[in-house]
C-alpha cells in the first residue's frame, strides 16, 4: 500500500489565518491517522507580496498548534526544476511561448508560456464531494508562467506535488476551480493525479467568506488574546467536521484517532467567536493552578494571593487576556486598598432610613472579628449572611442594603466578586480594616 503523503502549502503573504490553519489540521489528522508523512511547503512565487515575517509566523504558529511537519520545502528552491518542466512541455509542443502585453505594465511585452489546452472534459472524484466534472474548453490556452524561468502557481504546485510524492491534497473549496487546470498539467507532464478533498469555506455570521483582508482571522491575533493551542485545535476540528455523538472536547491525539474525511461536511462552516471562547474556557479550567499562571503569563506582587485567585479567574475569564485585564481592573482590589466613593457606598441606602449603611457595616465588622484567618468563602457566608437575611425580613432595602456596602467597601468596584469570596481571599483582618475605613468615611 502506498504511504499517504499530504502537504500544506501556504503563501507568506500574510499571517497564518484560520482557514489555512484548519486545512493544515485536517491534513495533519488524516496523515497521522494513516501513519503517513505531512509536508510544509512555502509557496513563495509571489515575490512582491512575500514577507519574511509572514513566513516566520507560519512556522511559529503551526509549531505552537503542534502541527509539526515531517519535511519542509520552499517552492522558490525548485525554480530550475520548474523551468525544466516548462521546456519539456514546449519541446513536446504541449505549451508555447507567447509575446503579450505585460500584465503589470501593458506598455511592455512579456514572453509568457501558455499550456495548449486540448479541451478535454476532466472528471475526478473528490473525497468529500464525490464526482466532479469540468469542461475545460472555456479555460482556453491558459498561462502557466510569466516567462520560461518564472512559473506561476499552477505549474509550480503541480511539479512540486509530483516531486514530493504527494498522494492526497486537502484544501479549501475555493481551489476546486483550479483542479481541472492542475489535472491538465499533470496529464501533459505524464504525472499521476493525487486524490483531492476540498473542505468547506469558513464563513462569518452573515454567511460571507472569512477573509484575512476583511476580518481579524489570524492565529497570531487569537494567540495574543490568550487562546490556548489545544482550544484552537479543538474548535477548528469541529468547524466543518462532525465526529458524531454529543462530545465536544478533544485533544489533538484523540482527534488523530477518530478523524475521518467522510464526516467532513460540504456546506460552509460558520465561525463563532463566542463558541471559540467557550471552548477555550473549558481548556483553561483543566489547567493546574501553576500551569494557569505560567501559561497565562499572570503576574502579581503577592504570588500566594495570585494562586488563591486562580479559581476565580477560571470561573470568570474566557481568555488569558481577560484574566490579565481582571487582575488590573476588578480584581486589583485584592492586591491594593481601593479608593472609596462615599456616594457609591450609600447607593443602597433608603431615604427614610438614614444611617442604615453605617449600621450595616458596623454589624458586619463585629461579625468579621469572629472569623479566623484562612476562612473559606462558605464559612464567611454562614457568618455574614444572617445579617443580610435579617434586613431582608424587614421588607425594606433587602439583602442589598447589607451586602452592597460590604462588597463595595472591600473592592471599591461596582463589579466584583461576592463579598464572601472577597473576605476569604483578603482575610478577615484586612476585610475588617476596609469595612472600618468605610465607616470612617461615612462619619467624616
Amino acid at each position: 500500500m502506498t504511504a499517504i503523503i499530504t502537504r500544506i502549502a501556504p503563501s507568506p503573504t500574510g499571517y497564518l489565518h484560520f482557514g489555512l490553519a484548519r486545512t493544515a489540521l485536517f491534513s495533519y489528522l488524516f496523515t497521522r491517522k494513516a501513519g503517513g508523512e505531512f509536508i510544509l511547503r512555502i509557496e513563495d512565487t509571489d515575490a512582491v507580496r512575500n514577507k519574511p515575517e509572514y513566513e516566520a509566523d507560519i512556522f511559529e504558529e503551526l509549531a505552537w498548534l503542534g502541527l509539526n511537519a515531517d519535511h519542509r520545502f520552499r517552492q522558490s528552491e525548485h525554480r530550475a526544476r520548474h523551468t525544466e518542466c516548462l521546456r519539456i512541455l514546449i519541446e513536446k509542443n504541449l505549451a508555447y511561448e507567447s509575446e503579450e502585453p505585460a500584465k503589470d505594465d501593458p506598455s511592455k511585452i512579456a514572453r509568457v508560456v501558455r499550456l495548449k489546452n486540448p479541451g478535454e472534459t476532466v472528471v475526478f472524484t473528490d473525497l468529500i464531494r464525490g464526482e466532479i466534472s469540468f469542461d475545460t474548453t472555456e479555460l482556453g490556452d491558459f498561462v502557466i508562467a510569466r516567462s520560461i524561468d518564472d512559473p506561476l502557481y499552477h505549474l509550480a504546485v503541480v511539479v512540486d506535488d509530483e516531486d514530493e510524492n504527494v498522494t492526497h491534497i486537502i484544501r479549501g473549496e475555493d481551489h476546486i476551480s483550479n483542479t481541472p487546470r492542475h489535472i491538465l498539467l499533470q496529464r501533459a507532464l505524464g504525472f499521476r493525479t493525487p486524490a483531492y478533498a476540498h473542505i468547506p469555506l469558513i464563513l462569518m455570521s452573515d454567511r460571507s467568506k472569512m477573509s484575512k483582508r476583511k476580518h481579524e482571522s489570524s492565529v497570531k491575533h487569537y494567540r495574543e488574546q490568550g487562546i490556548l493551542p489545544e482550544a484552537l485545535i479543538n474548535y477548528l476540528a469541529l468547524l466543518g467536521w462532525n465526529p458524531g455523538g454529543e462530545r465536544e472536547f478533544y485533544t489533538l491525539s484523540e482527534l488523530v484517532e477518530i478523524f475521518d474525511l467522510s464526516r467532513v461536511q460540504k456546506g460552509g462552516a460558520v465561525f463563532d467567536e463566542v463558541k471559540l471562547f467557550s471552548v477555550n474556557q473549558h481548556w483553561m479550567r483543566t489547567l493546574s493552578v501553576d500551569d494557569f499562571i505560567i501559561r497565562g503569563n499572570l503576574v502579581a506582587h503577592d504570588a500566594e494571593k495570585l494562586r488563591q485567585i486562580v479559581p476565580l479567574l477560571k470561573e470568570r475569564a474566557h481568555t488569558f487576556a481577560e484574566a490579565r485585564a481582571m487582575l488590573s481592573d476588578e480584581l486589583a482590589c485584592l492586591f491594593t486598598v481601593p479608593a472609596i466613593d462615599r456616594n457609591l457606598l450609600l447607593a443602597k441606602e433608603l431615604s427614610d432610613r438614614p444611617g442604615m449603611t453605617k449600621a450595616a457595616l458596623e454589624s458586619l465588622s463585629e461579625a468579621l472579628k469572629s472569623l479566623p484567618e484562612g476562612v473559606s468563602s462558605e464559612i464567611a457566608k454562614e457568618a455574614l449572611m444572617p445579617l443580610a437575611d435579617a434586613e431582608e425580613a424587614k421588607g425594606k432595602g433587602g439583602r442589598g442594603a447589607v451586602l452592597w456596602p460590604l462588597r463595595y467597601a472591600l473592592s471599591g468596584q461596582e463589579r466584583s466578586p461576592d463579598p464572601f469570596t472577597l473576605v476569604s481571599i483578603l482575610g478577615p483582618r484586612e476585610a475588617l480594616s476596609r469595612a472600618q475605613k468605610a465607616v470612617g468615611i461615612l462619619e467624616g
